[in-house]
């Protein structure tokens, strides 16, 4: 098959969530509820963050930033869906599918990294807590939070340039409900070894490492809480991690199903949908999961929707 540059090419074709005329209308309103849902969620939490005095500590400045990280990959993602769903077209051009794939591994590396720096900050606050005002100081978290976002865009970056020197031939069609640079790789019909390789060695850095800090710190963490004489040091103490735990099991769980499901199912829709949960379900479970479980944070929206001050 002869191949042709990839400046030729016009557009990809993604795969439909559902062939059936009838069911596209309950489709677009079941994903637009769930935008929706998940738009308001993260702002509220956001919301809360900024205008309530007593929310103004490291752990909800890195809650904020993950609100904000889950808002842009659900915008990444849902607002395309729709648009196709609407217009019964499955495709999107080059230029948007590279766009996509770089902004989906922005946010998807950048929720690990934050993840992480969440558990940092509960090791800190439990294991040193009187040090916990020294360590985590306002410069600290910046930084903290800066070098998250400038990994994050220059992984995104590398692997978006990588893509532009590949060639595609006739075969476009990406098994997803969304552009993801493993995918686009996959059609390419030029050498791919060098991609691959860069992939797998940033997925198995900024993958690994997140996920083993997360490890490190809440063994210390469960270390220190056995040995606390008080079961109400213990209660406060697990109670303070819980929601973030929550959160990481939804978000590796969710991603390693997706990845499972590529390994073992040959069937390409049984893969897309399992991406649906890690990409979709999982930014708009967030809020729920940080105001059900945390006091101060039903407080705070409490007061926001009864428009109460939020000092108060």
């Amino acid at each position: 098959m002869k191949s042709r540059n990839q400046t030729r090419v016009s557009e990809f074709l993604l795969l439909a969530l559902t062939e059936d005329p009838e069911m596209q209308p309950i489709f677009f309103n079941l994903f637009l509820s769930i935008y929706l849902v998940t738009v308001l969620g993260n702002l509220l939490i956001m919301l809360a963050v900024t205008t309530n005095s007593h929310l103004h500590t490291p752990m909800y400045f890195f809650l904020a930033n993950l609100s904000f990280t889950d808002i842009c990959f659900s915008t990444t993602i849902i607002p395309k869906m729709l648009v196709s769903l609407q217009a019964q077209n499955q495709s999107i051009t080059f230029a948007g599918c590279l766009t996509q794939a770089g902004f989906v591994l922005v946010f998807t590396t950048g929720e690990s990294i934050l993840l992480s720096i969440m558990a940092y900050d509960r090791y800190v606050a439990i294991c040193h807590p009187l040090r916990y005002t020294t360590i985590m100081n306002s410069h600290f978290c910046y930084l903290l939070m800066l070098f998250s976002w400038l990994t994050n865009l220059g992984d995104a970056l590398l692997h978006t340039l990588m893509l532009l020197q590949l060639s595609f031939c006739t075969n476009l069609e990406i098994p997803y409900f969304f552009c993801e640079v493993v995918q686009v790789i996959k059609v390419a019909c030029s050498d791919t070894l060098i991609n691959n390789i860069v992939l797998y060695f940033a997925a198995g850095i900024l993958g690994a490492a997140p996920l083993s800090g997360i490890i490190f710190s809440y063994t210390k963490i469960v270390s220190s809480v056995l040995r606390m004489p008080s079961a109400g040091g213990k209660y406060k103490a697990f109670s303070t991690c819980g929601s973030h735990l929550s959160v990481v099991s939804l978000f590796y769980g969710t991603g390693f199903g997706t990845y499972i499901s590529s390994t073992f199912t040959h069937s390409s829709r049984e893969t897309a949908i399992a991406s649906i949960m890690y990409t979709v379900v999982t930014p708009m479970m967030n809020p729920f999961i940080y105001s059900l479980r945390n006091r101060d944070m039903k407080r705070a929206l409490k007061n926001i929707i009864r428009g109460i001050p939020a000092s108060q």
